[in-house]
């Protein structure tokens, strides 16, 4: 983690996502609404969730499976739908880095179920060991995570701590959930850990 803080991810972009990114930027230009971030959204569910608990934002959901957001396209052309929230087929990492190159800052990002890259050898895939999280940090917001495994939200209060940015851990009890993942945890009696920080970003070396 101190690695990747002190030193900047190069993975180049992809082409595909820097058109898609540069679409989106241009399309949201003269929009100026907060902008949320539902970081690998899935099929958008929690996407719209979102939308209608931000109704004054605008809710980015970011997915790379086209598979999945084909629902979400579906569920956002429905009468009901939230008209806040749009979704985007990208790699999220490289979301991350466009959006913090290109300075845009989140009014907050969630980082939703399910759990990625559960092996240990696998920590550096996940978000709190990525060479991606001081661009995620650099797009600010109220950051929150929810998992159903502890040692994943131990993971990010460790990961936040050398990053100097603050946070708290709870159990969240919320009647509503806000992904299915979610609700699926919860109906198997998980529980359900929820870290929240202000991920204005400040260097861990000072």
């Amino acid at each position: 983690m101190r690695r990747h803080l002190e030193h900047p991810f190069r993975r180049p972009v992809g082409e595909r996502a820097r058109a898609q990114f540069a679409a989106l930027a241009a399309a949201l230009e003269h929009d100026a609404r907060p902008r949320v971030l539902d970081a690998g959204c899935g099929t958008g569910a929690s996407t719209l969730c979102l939308a209608r608990r931000h109704p004054d934002a605008l809710v980015i959901g970011v997915d790379k499976s086209a598979h999945r957001l084909q629902s979400g396209q579906r569920a956002l052309g429905a009468a009901d739908a939230p008209p806040n929230a749009l979704l985007l087929r990208c790699d999220v990492v490289d979301f991350w880095l466009l959006a913090a190159a290109a300075d845009w800052r989140f009014a907050a990002q969630y980082l939703l179920y399910p759990n990625p890259w559960p092996k240990p050898e696998h920590v550096q895939r996940r978000w709190p060991g990525h060479p991606v999280l001081p661009a995620l940090l650099a797009c600010g917001g109220r950051l929150e995570l929810r998992t159903n495994w502890k040692t994943y939200a131990d993971e990010w209060c460790r990961a936040l701590q050398l990053a100097n940015v603050p946070w708290q851990v709870d159990c969240s009890n919320e009647p509503q959930p806000i992904s299915p993942f979610e609700s699926k945890y919860r109906a198997s009696g998980h529980l359900l850990w929820r870290v929240q920080a202000d991920s204005a970003f400040r260097s861990a070396t000072g």
